[in-house]
């Protein structure tokens, strides 16, 4: 198994990301919280670190990190509030893979260099009537002489109110026995008929911003067809999301890791009636299902890279890490705010932000429900062919 980052290498930069979330982020979270945004010289750090571009090929401006060093970066960035892992988590998953992976090299050449310097690409898939099972896709895309037209809707768009390029999955025929007739296109965010709706008000991730963005007739060249074909959109969708699965899981590990320390720290210092509640063993049994979790999480986040990288499972073995480190995030941090009891449910608290924020863990990139769908039906799939 070979990468473009020796491990020397990636320990520098692993120890500059931890530095970074550590002394430069986390004093600053009740202020991206309080004004829902990243402070911009926060984002042009992450830009000078190479962070829009980790996990962009190194011929393309990138760092070029395989997924096994991605998800220890994660696991780092989840640590934090998770609005600045979002800036550039799209560049570096879901929309940048599509084109590290499918592009043609001059698609690549046009886009990726410029992701990488920190330009950001948006992945328009989600609709209000295709969510985490892409074949219900609605928008479609036209064929008009050398050009395509697109008109749709697309919903909860990450980074869509910063984007600089959409990467817009629409339907340009019917489901049929040659494929699910879905493409993908490139659309520059200032394309005539690329509308960018208000920013979505969350339960969670305040600094992560979302938005409708609406495509009206609009008009693009052939060139902006991914991969030059009309049947790469689905296979792209899917396998861009997967690989976006492993990275989720390890970015829940990072978020129920901090959720463990601040509840480990509280219940040291915290007194009830004299006696620090890390004392009681009630307590400690709270902080031992933690540590638990974040162990199995942490372990099962690193196998389903291996596995990833080796090809030898792309397809279960991302939806069991997704299922369960981002099931485990959220009961990591319930534990953590009943350890800390009434203080734990106060707006300026760490764990009462850590709770809101991994809540859309389990329902973005595929919801609990459709990893377990996917996992079930691999497996039964599976025994079912053995057996003829």
């Amino acid at each position: 198994m070979t990468t473009a980052v020796d491990d020397e290498d990636f320990q520098a930069i692993l120890a500059q990301t931890r530095q970074f979330v550590r002394t430069a982020v986390m004093p600053r979270e009740q202020e991206i919280l309080a004004a829902d945004r990243v402070p911009d010289d926060l984002r042009e750090q992450a830009k000078k670190m190479g962070l829009f571009g980790y996990a962009i090929p190194q011929e393309w401006g990138g760092l070029g990190l395989d997924l096994a060093q991605d998800v220890e970066l994660a696991m780092e960035l989840g640590y934090t509030s998770l609005a600045v892992r979002s800036m550039f988590g799209t560049n570096n998953g879901i929309a940048g893979q599509v084109l590290v992976g499918f592009g043609t090299d001059e698609q690549k050449a046009r886009w990726l260099e410029a992701l990488a310097s920190g330009a950001v690409a948006s992945f328009a898939l989600t609709e209000a009537g295709a969510g985490s099972n892409p074949a219900g896709l609605r928008t479609k895309a036209v064929r008009d002489g050398d050009d395509w037209v697109i008109s749709g809707e697309k919903r909860f768009i990450t980074n869509a109110p910063v984007a600089d390029l959409f990467v817009v999955f629409a339907r340009t025929r019917p489901a049929d026995d040659a494929g699910p007739g879905i493409a993908v296109f490139l659309v520059p965010a200032d394309t005539d008929g690329v509308t960018v709706g208000a920013k979505d008000a969350k339960m969670g991730q305040e600094g992560a911003w979302t938005s409708d963005v609406s495509f009206a007739d609009v008009r693009v060249p052939a060139g902006a067809l991914v991969g030059g074909s009309e049947d790469i959109g689905y296979r792209a969708a899917m396998t861009s999301l997967a690989r976006g699965r492993i990275h989720i899981a390890a970015l829940a590990v990072g978020a129920a890791q901090r959720a463990l320390d601040e509840s480990v720290s509280y219940a040291a210092t915290a007194t009830q009636g004299g006696t620090p509640i890390g004392n009681f063993q009630l307590v400690q049994a709270m902080i031992a299902d933690q540590q638990t979790g974040v162990m199995a999480g942490r372990a099962l986040v690193r196998d389903a890279a291996r596995l990833w990288i080796t090809d030898e499972d792309r397809r279960v073995a991302p939806s069991v890490a997704k299922l369960f480190c981002t099931e485990m995030a959220g009961k990591v941090a319930d534990l953590a705010v009943q350890i800390h009891g009434g203080s734990g449910y106060m707006r300026e608290v760490p764990v009462e932000r850590i709770y809101r924020d991994v809540r859309l863990l389990r329902l973005y990139e595929g919801t609990s429900e459709i990893q377990r769908l996917i996992v079930g039906s691999n497996l039964v799939k599976a025994a079912q062919r053995k057996l003829g």
